[in-house]
């Protein structure tokens, strides 16, 4: 999930990310909801452990990001 949550919040932040943010998030959840990727425990194992660092603020984001696109999608 970390390593997911970091591609989205990476493409969120980019303006030219903009346009496709809400699909963007939604299908990449699906995906690594059907390979089986687990969710957050919020214990910040996976960030201690992290080669490359990656923060667990971008699971917050990419949490805040795919309920936006619900939200949205669901008002449609």
């Amino acid at each position: 999930m970390l390593f997911v949550s970091a591609k989205v919040s990476q493409f969120a932040l980019l303006p030219q990310g903009h346009a496709e943010r809400k699909t963007r998030v939604e299908k990449m959840v699906a995906q690594m909801d059907k390979e089986g990727f687990g969710a957050c425990t919020n214990t910040k194992a996976c960030e201690a452990e992290c080669p490359k660092a990656i923060s667990i603020t971008n699971i917050a984001r990419m949490n805040r990001e795919y309920f936006s696109a619900k939200l949205s999608s669901d008002n449609i």
